[in-house]
């Protein structure tokens, strides 16, 4: 029993130095190194957390984090949605009658953006929808710090397309699309009847 007692006190004796060695050896704040900087890991004294928001450490330029949508330079062609693993992000596609205008590299752009959504509670950041954007309109910011207090605002709209405007773009289409097949069908019609 008395062997038992001296091990319980041995073992709280050991964590009770441990923990006042840390206690006594933060006396000073951590120091932000610059990510390239080859001590970066290597402090061994002071504290270990940092006063965030008003110390940030240095990000990599090659992270991973919010998404973000140049609408002007979207051609809508839907490549990030069909590659994205997890379904993050959600496009409406609206064909235009005409040419809308060009993307700063040039492409022509034929679709309207009618939804442009992406849920960034799903997104896992592994950077694959910006690949494959032919007109590198979608990007990887860094930013990381956009807390929320519900999911629902977790989800980006970057289409600024009103349900008004589109309803309208559908019915020009519409439109467009019956000319056509009446003319279809009149030359269809003439051609008949010529035989």
């Amino acid at each position: 029993m008395v062997g038992k007692l001296f091990n319980v006190f041995r073992t709280i004796g050991k964590g009770l130095k441990l923990t006042l060695g840390h206690f006594f050896a933060a006396t000073k704040s951590r120091e932000i190194k610059p990510i390239t900087d080859s001590n970066y890991f290597a402090q061994k004294t002071g504290t270990t957390t940092i006063q965030y928001p008003h110390q940030k450490l240095p990000l990599p330029e090659v992270g991973r984090y919010q998404l973000d949508v140049e609408m002007d330079d979207c051609i809508v062609c839907d490549l990030c949605a069909k590659i994205c693993p997890v379904d993050c992000i959600e496009i409406e596609s609206i064909k235009s009658t005409e040419a809308i205008g060009k993307t700063s590299d040039g492409t022509t752009k034929r679709l309207y953006a009618a939804r442009f959504d992406i849920d960034m509670a799903k997104c896992m950041y592994c950077g694959l929808c910006t690949v494959v954007c032919p007109t590198e309109c979608i990007i990887m910011t860094d930013t990381y710090d956009r807390s929320t207090l519900t999911l629902n605002e977790m989800i980006y709209k970057f289409s600024d397309m009103t349900a008004a405007d589109a309803e309208e773009k559908r019915i020009a289409l519409e439109k467009q699309n019956a000319e056509r097949m009446a003319a279809k069908e009149a030359a269809m019609q003439t051609y008949r009847n010529k035989e």
